[in-house]
């Protein structure tokens, strides 16, 4: 008589360096033969002290900080930050600098979202997806480039405003970008919601109901793949999104393909918003003046970068330095439904599932949670570091 033995239970670690991973992370998934029973994470390996340095800068030295929390999303970053500190200084952009914001913010998205799709594609052997969507990514690129001088980090926000500006030839440039995009994408869009090769590995693998995304705080096209109705351009606009609205892109599958096609189809309603601002564009003032000591008080800035809403919380004390900046990035919310979502799923399916929320790393380390068998709560650089030491021994 044949006996089948049950399958063996070993725990498979990934990271932190790892070919698979694009920036350190360290995952530990226990499966039982091929199938995911257990999946666990830790971070932080690249925590640069970012939050602690602004302390020690002035407002305008930190916009340009902030900016450097992540290269993908820096315009939403330095965004977020100015819209806090004018809140708290009593002043707002004027009409042309809030359009302007909102235009990169866009373009940014775009950027973003184009990124993600070579990654993703990457991650499940699909690399003819993978360098199409970034030899197509280097049209927004470019634009953004011919609008501000950079390719990442485009600097274009100041404490009260913009710095740069929109000529006619510059938007007409645009509009012909989005249009050879827009056609671009409606063939990704097809790939991924008819492609049977690509459908076996995102249909019906990583699902997340609608109650679940909730409970587990996901957010952003992630959340939105679920079902979950929140958008911080909707819920609260900013800049200049009261006049220039956007439309909600939902999904209620709430698999992998869902988040593709959440994605995909916010790049066409970016599309359509980029050009509705370019012709509908506010003339005016670029920028107010801010003073260069900033009324003492707290406030919470509240934006939707592509990975869904990052928020800052600052802290004045009426000087021309800020207390406290304290960053929480949407992939921090959104790691809980990676190891839950993974549970069930082969081990081949991890990459897919991780690559699902977009993630990144380094602007998520933010802070650093140690336990410690001591009464005090609060560490030097010099506790810091023998805890460092004595971790790794």
């Amino acid at each position: 008589m044949e006996c089948n033995p049950a399958p063996e239970k070993f725990v498979v670690p990934i990271g932190p360096q790892h070919p698979a991973l694009k920036e350190p992370g360290h995952f530990e998934f226990t499966v039982e033969g091929e199938v995911v029973t257990n999946a666990t994470a830790r971070l932080g390996f690249v925590h640069r002290g970012m939050e602690k340095g602004a302390e020690d800068r002035t407002w305008i030295q930190d916009l340009y900080l902030m900016e450097r929390v992540c290269g993908i999303c820096s315009h939403v970053h330095a965004m977020a930050f100015s819209l806090g500190v004018e809140k708290l200084a009593g002043v707002q952009a004027p009409p042309r600098a809030q359009a302007i914001r909102e235009l990169v913010a866009e373009l940014e998205r775009v950027h973003s979202h184009l990124l993600w799709l070579g990654v993703a594609a990457h991650e499940g052997g699909f690399d003819t997806l993978f360098m199409l969507s970034w030899r197509d990514r280097e049209t927004v690129m470019s634009l953004l480039e011919t609008i501000s001088g950079n390719r990442v980090n485009y600097s274009a926000n100041v404490l009260g405003g913009v710095k740069i500006d929109i000529s006619d030839k510059q938007a007409d440039e645009i509009r012909k970008g989005m249009d050879f995009l827009e056609e671009r994408t409606k063939h990704y869009l097809k790939v991924v919601t008819e492609d049977e090769t690509f459908l076996g590995r995102t249909r019906n693998i990583g699902m997340m109901t609608k109650e679940h995304a909730e409970l587990l705080g996901a957010i952003g096209p992630t959340g939105r793949a679920s079902g979950v109705k929140r958008d911080v351009r909707v819920d609260s606009p900013y800049a200049g999104y009261a006049d220039f609205p956007v439309k909600m892109i939902t999904n209620e599958a709430g698999d992998l393909e869902a988040r593709f096609v959440v994605r995909i189809e916010e790049l066409f309603e970016s599309y359509r918003l980029i050009r509705e601002l370019l012709d509908k564009m506010p003339q005016g003032e670029l920028s107010v003046k801010v003073p260069r000591r900033i009324p003492e008080g707290e406030v919470i800035s509240r934006v939707e970068a592509p990975r869904g809403e990052l928020l800052y919380f600052l802290k004045s004390n009426g000087t021309d330095k800020p207390e406290r900046v304290k960053v929480r990035t949407p992939s921090l919310c959104n790691w809980g439904s990676v190891l839950v979502t993974a549970i069930g799923h082969n081990l081949a399916d991890m990459p897919m599932i991780l690559a699902g929320i977009d993630p990144c790393f380094s602007c998520n380390d933010r802070i650093v949670t140690v336990n410690r068998k001591t009464d005090s709560t609060r560490m030097d650089w010099e506790d810091l570091r023998q805890y460092g030491i004595e971790y790794y021994k």
